[in-house]
């Protein structure tokens, strides 16, 4: 079920965003807020036991998703690392398993990469999942890493533009190979072809086109869709076949996670927010004295280059090359990104995770934040 929109009294600064009956709105995460309650809330446990939202701590269990396709399930916090060189690691795997947190691990890992590492840390290897493109190779690629690693349990069949027969076609050919593993698939932005998708074999679809930010899609093409209006959308479709989605891009703080989670969203998976930490990919800069990590596009010129020796001749490339301040471990930043989400369970009385998307609403504003002493 969905985040509904109720109506509200138009304040300074904000307007009503009326879904259902109303003329429909489109809007991303930057020009929302989630309200509180209208009404009391039964009493919470104090600021120090806020963990009774049912977001664990480290190590702790996490509410069970069961997949309509695969049959598996899923136990951990539902927030995945992208599947990009720069994030999608085994090192940044290997820092979020401790905190139940799910990698989708990127493509440009050996066979032999993936045997060491499930060999070093077998505990790691369910809370990861191998990823594949649809171009020559990419099948058989997949198929010798499962055979090499039987353990692994998730398949993440990812495309900039999920709009195509040769795609669904591929998700297909996995599902009928890999009956009993979790597939992921996407990206598409409309409840038709989440639902195609579905139908065709996945279990989870990944939801935006254009949001990241580093990607420059719907610069370069026009193309695109606001993601929180993607993300109920989708949502709805997808929850209606007993799938489930994740909202991909987009996220620039642990408010918009939250956000995501409230539209319907069953997981948020995050790029920029993890860009830039120990764990991440590439090497430190240091620069004037201070230190920064490359983070681009897999779509961009530098990635292109890295992988495919380049730019095809018929495309433009649709990402971009950022040097982002370096942060150190990531696990300040997975747990600033979890405290805020418990913060939001305890604001609209949601008791677990789940419950978010049933107690949330939306209302439109025009300012986001304060901006008097800067941005952060």
């Amino acid at each position: 079920m969905s985040a509904r929109v109720r109506p509200l009294k138009a304040s300074p600064g904000t307007q009503d965003w009326r879904g259902g009956g109303g003329e429909h709105t489109n809007v991303t995460f930057l020009k929302v807020h989630i309200p509180s309650p209208t009404a009391p809330l039964p009493r919470c446990a104090p600021p120090s036991e806020e963990k009774h939202a049912q977001v664990p701590e480290r190590g702790g269990p996490g509410e069970e998703l069961l997949f309509r396709n695969s049959k598996g399930s899923y136990r951990g916090i539902p927030i995945i690392a992208a599947n990009m060189d720069t994030v999608g690691t085994f090192e940044m795997a290997l820092a979020l398993h401790q905190f139940t947190l799910f990698t989708t691990v990127h493509k440009h890992y050996s066979v032999d990469d993936w045997v060491e590492f499930a060999a070093k840390h077998p505990e790691c290897v369910e809370s990861v999942a191998v990823s594949s493109g649809t171009g020559d190779g990419d099948f058989e690629r997949i198929s010798a890493i499962l055979k090499a690693v039987p353990q692994l349990r998730y398949i993440c069949v990812d495309v900039a533009n999920g709009y195509s027969e040769h795609f669904v076609h591929f998700v297909k050919e996995v599902r009928e190979k890999f009956q009993t593993h979790t597939i992921m698939a996407g990206n598409v932005v409309t409840g038709e072809m989440v639902e195609e998708l579905i139908l065709a074999g996945a279990d989870i679809i990944k939801v935006g086109i254009g949001p990241g930010s580093v990607c420059t899609t719907r610069k370069k093409t026009g193309v695109g869709y606001p993601q929180l209006s993607a993300v109920i959308e989708c949502a709805d479709a997808a929850h209606g076949l007993g799938g489930h989605i994740i909202s991909d891009g987009g996220c620039t703080c642990p408010g918009d996670v939250s956000k995501a989670f409230g539209a319907g969203a069953d997981f948020v998976m995050l790029g920029g927010m993890l860009a830039g930490h120990s764990e991440s990919g590439g090497e430190v800069i240091e620069k004037n004295g201070t230190k920064y990590k490359l983070f681009y596009g897999m779509s961009s010129d530098t990635a292109m280059k890295k992988h495919a020796g380049g730019v095809a001749e018929y495309r433009a490339s649709e990402g971009k090359t950022v040097e982002v301040a370096y942060k150190g471990p990531v696990d300040v930043t997975i747990r600033d990104i979890l405290g805020g989400v418990r913060s939001t369970c305890t604001y609209v009385g949601a008791g677990k995770l789940k419950e978010l998307s049933r107690r949330t609403t939306f209302i439109r504003v025009t300012q986001q934040l304060n901006t008097v002493f800067g941005n952060s």
